[in-house]
């Protein structure tokens, strides 16, 4: 199988809250996508149409596409308030058609307090369900992210969606998450490899869990990247290199970090960084802006 061309996309709400610096950030780093989350301190999730415009204009002008929406959806507690849930999701498509946009990254909820998802599979997969009948009504993509403490949050559970729906669900495949959930990414790939969509690129220790830049890690992030083919992939960088404004909206997402920085701009530049030597010590190229080929 040919190798993946990989193109570089960003969470750049950690390089700062401010979209406009957001953008600066991108332009600096020679990245011309983000996966889109937080925008001036609000999620993605609840902008107005007003401001999902203006929003779009400042993409259009900055030159930046958006690689998919980060979203918030799926992560509650899989017994609590799905009706308004989905309600909040099906609006927030019509954000995301203005915006140009149509992966949402999502997720598959969380147990009760005290209580193993594995009793809620079926509740999982028709919630899921309607959320995937909801998006393919507008022409939109689920992709599911592997967080650690939610149903899909080992690499057997993980393949458990994407084969109930028949590889409607797509698979996001974040290193870190794999290795704050007990799993070794090595194993997840094993099992995950043909249906990976996108990655994120977070590496971690296996020891305490801590994040670090990719390649610094237990990731093994290097020999899946250079086993990998799946034609043009986007690897969207994940920082959380230091705690950054909004990380309190996450829902329930602990960071943990080895390496800190003087300010986010700094930490977001590291994570790049990391991720562009380790494409480059594996022979890649960037021939084209932001396109990495051998």
């Amino acid at each position: 199988m040919a190798k993946a061309n990989y193109i570089l996309s960003a969470f750049a709400d950690e390089a700062s809250a401010s979209f406009p610096e957001q953008l600066e950030a991108l332009r600096e780093a020679g990245i011309d996508r983000m996966e889109i989350r937080g925008v001036d301190g609000e999620n993605v999730s609840t902008l107005t149409d007003a401001k999902a415009r203006e929003v779009r204009r400042m993409l259009d002008g900055a030159g930046v596409g958006i690689s998919a929406i980060g979203s918030p959806f799926g992560k509650i507690v899989v017994n609590e308030g799905f009706a308004q849930h989905l309600e909040a999701f099906k609006r927030s498509m019509g954000q995301a058609q203005i915006l140009g946009a149509r992966v949402f990254r999502m997720f598959s909820f969380y147990p009760p307090k005290g209580e193993d998802i594995t009793a809620y599979r079926q509740q999982v997969i028709d919630q899921l369900g309607e959320m995937l009948e909801a998006a393919g009504a507008q022409g939109m993509v689920l992709a599911h992210e592997n967080e650690k403490d939610i149903y899909g949050d080992i690499p057997e559970r993980c393949l458990d969606l994407i084969e109930t729906f028949g590889g409607r669900l797509k698979c996001i495949f974040d290193p870190a998450n794999f290795i704050q959930s007990g799993a070794r990414p090595a194993d997840a790939y094993a099992l995950l490899k043909k249906h990976i969509f996108y990655f994120h690129m977070k590496d971690a220790l296996h020891e305490d869990g801590s994040v670090v830049p990719c390649g610094m890690g237990d990731g093994g992030i290097a020999d899946i990247l250079r086993d990998f083919g799946g034609g043009e992939t986007v690897l969207t960088i994940e920082p959380h290199l230091k705690v950054f404004a909004g990380l309190s909206g996450l829902q329930g997402e602990a960071l943990h970090n080895k390496f800190t920085y003087s300010d986010n701009r700094a930490a977001f530049r590291a994570a790049v960084s990391a991720v562009k030597s380790l494409l480059t010590d594996m022979g890649y190229q960037e021939k084209e802006i932001n396109r990495w080929t051998k």
